[in-house]
Parts: structure tokens; sequence; C-alpha cells
């Protein structure tokens, strides 16, 4: 069954679904995206771990936690006891267990040109650990360093809360967003931008020049997504939206919940 909504389902947003959802939104992405790719092209999907924020006791397990020692009687040794310590004495180290903190991992897109499989095109669909601290810093250098290469970055954020990335200059005021930043126009990115109200668009992908871009129905993705994952079945309209809502938005979302789901 579809979204009751004509764009995107903003109670996706809420936690208990949102993994699962980008997940499931970056799998048939990236099959929409094979089906559209030249012959020279493919696209694969790759995982990052995110990093989590952690209790401080936690966070202190992280400190080295292998030592070296010597336990020796304190006393003032002799000249030849000197030289005999200095002789025979081996340290012998004290293993002791490593506390090794998992994040949850997220999965994104690689376009790669063949036959050398060398990346043209990397997509995200942003999550709140990219979004919020301490995951966003841990995001923002790694897309820094993809920035650095001739690799064209495409972000598509459907998150309402949290921190946008970041420009030199504001970008337009909206709900949704999707990043376009080609490697040969840099540091110029291209933004499109979106309100809950509107249709999911389809939007461009590039790649290697000179070959032209391709573009993908966010919409039609999102659809298969959401039917394919049950969604309609496992959401709760009931609850409250995550953030604020404007009152016009609030009114807007209420008329596409079902009287019976009211």
């Amino acid at each position: 069954m579809p979204s009751p909504f004509p764009g995107f389902d903003p109670f996706l947003e809420i936690p208990a679904y949102w993994p699962d959802f980008h997940s499931t939104f970056i799998n048939y992405w990236r099959e929409a995206i094979a089906d559209l790719l030249p012959e020279n092209y493919e696209a694969a999907l790759d995982e990052r771990v995110c990093l989590i924020e952690h209790e401080p006791d936690a966070r202190k397990l992280i400190s080295p936690d292998i030592t070296v020692s010597s336990v020796y009687e304190q006393r003032t040794p002799t000249a030849s006891a000197r030289a005999a310590v200095l002789e025979t004495t081996t340290l012998e180290p004290v293993n002791i267990p490593l506390t090794i903190l998992d994040g949850p991992s997220e999965t994104y897109i690689q376009i790669l040109y063949r036959p050398d499989q060398s990346v043209v095109t990397t997509l995200e669909l942003l999550s709140p650990a990219n979004k919020n601290l301490p995951g966003r810093t841990d995001y923002l250098l790694k897309r820094n360093a993809i920035l650095l290469q001739p690799v064209h970055l495409v972000e598509l954020d459907l998150l309402r809360r949290g921190h946008r990335v970041p420009f030199d200059k504001p970008i337009p005021q909206a709900d949704y967003y999707y990043f376009v930043s080609r490697y040969e126009q840099r540091p110029n990115c291209q933004v499109y931008h979106w309100n809950m109200p509107h249709l999911l668009p389809t939007l461009p992908i590039p790649l290697r020049d000179p070959d032209p871009d391709i573009r993908v129905s966010l919409a039609d993705v999102f659809n298969t997504a959401f039917e394919r994952g049950r969604f309609y079945r496992r959401i709760n309209y009931h609850q409250a939206l995550p953030g604020t809502l404007s009152d016009a938005e609030a009114q807007w979302v209420k008329q596409y919940i079902q009287p019976s789901e009211a």
C-alpha cells in the first residue's frame, strides 16, 4: 500500500522507522540508477560505520588499555647488581582486552567506471548520524576527502531536522534538499530544494565527461521502497511528528491521514 502523502512521508523521520527505510531506499535507488547507466558503468553499494554518542564512562574505555610494567623491591642496588639488572631484566606486557565501541553502519552508492573500477560518483542519503554530533564530524571529514578528489558527490537530505551540510553562503529555506557537487565545478554546488507538500522530483546524477547525466525519479524510488518495505502497515500515524510544524504544515499533514487512523 502506498504512503498517504503525495511526496515524502514525514513520519519516516521517526527513529523507529528511519534505519530500515534508509537501507530499503538505498537498495532501490541503486537499482533505478543501474537501469539507466551506460554499459561502461556500474552501481555498487558500499558501507561505513558511524560514530555514536556513549556515556562518559564508556568513552573513557577508548583510551589505551595495554600497559608494560615491572615489579621490583624498592632498595638501592649495588653497582654490580645494577649491571646485572641491565643485562637480565625483561619486561613482560600485561594483556588487557580492548573495549571496541561499535556504531551503526550505513550504506551508500558508488558509480564505477569500467574497466578500471574507478569511482565516478558517490551518492549519499543523509541520516541523523550524518547531521548531528558526534557522527556529523566524522561524516564531514569523509565528505571533505571526497570533495578533494575528482569524484562527483550527490547528497539527498530527506530529514527536516539536524544540521545541513556546510556552505559558504546561506541556502534557500526548505524541508528537503538534493545537492549535486560536480568535481569540475567546485566549489560551486547545485542545490535543489522542495517542501513537504511537493512531489519528489526527478533529478540528475552526473557521470564522467562527455557522458550526459542520467535522471532518476525519486518519486518512483520512494514509492517502490515504501511499498516493498511494508511501511504503511508499520507506521503509527497516531504519533506526533518529530520536530516543529507550523499550523499550516500541521493542517496539511492531518488532511492526508485517513479518518480511521486519526
